[in-house]
């Protein structure tokens, strides 16, 4: 139903799907973090610089604090919380724990998503690959080499299984169910788009 005030939405977040009225001008960040309780999406600048807002939409990492919740109506999304399959830790969250990719942690769900949407479509990255992906994500505290070293893990996993030759294999990163509710979330494979925008 869409009022003067109030449109409808309807989004699948971490293979669920959510209904509600929201005013036009509410910002994606603020749907996912006041509506739905999903925190682990951060809001860090609210200019777009600093990336702690990225999330996966349609495949491809966008910036949550550039979108307006109705621009996303019928889009399908995952956020941090949908990375995990229960207690089980994607590759990506194993190479942040195991690489020690993270110190105050508030940037790392974005970079997280960054990564998810990097090893989607190129599952062996070079290390220049993985930097000039992460350019859009601001971190004050690791100096970035243990974050570049957590996804060069996680590709080493994801590929192939296990730890072994980055590139051995061709198992494509998959995600988990979230919160216990919905169906998992599908492959993507878009092309990168690290500040994307979708149409009204």
């Amino acid at each position: 139903m869409t009022t003067a005030n109030r449109q409808s939405v309807k989004l699948t977040i971490n293979g669920a799907t959510y209904t509600n009225d929201v005013e036009p001008r509410l910002l994606l960040v603020h749907y996912l973090r006041d509506v739905l309780g999903l925190t682990g999406t951060h809001i860090g600048c609210d200019t777009s610089q600093c990336g702690a807002c990225t999330v996966v939409m349609d495949g491809a990492a966008v910036k949550s604090c550039t979108i307006f919740t109705v621009q996303a109506n019928g889009h399908e999304l995952m956020t941090v919380e949908g990375l995990a399959d229960g207690d089980q830790l994607h590759p990506i969250q194993e190479g942040f724990w195991e690489e020690h990719g993270l110190q105050c942690g508030y940037c790392t769900p974005g970079m997280m998503m960054t990564a998810y949407d990097l090893l989607s479509n190129n599952p062996n990255p070079s290390e220049d690959e993985i930097r000039h992906a992460l350019h859009g994500n601001l971190c004050r505290c690791t100096g970035y080499q243990h974050i570049v070293n957590a996804i060069q893990y996680a590709a080493r996993k994801g590929s192939s299984g296990g730890e072994g030759t980055p590139g051995a294999g061709d198992q494509p990163l998959t995600t988990g169910q979230a919160a216990g509710e919905g169906t998992p979330v599908g492959e993507f494979n878009t092309e990168d788009r690290p500040l994307r925008v979708p149409p009204a």
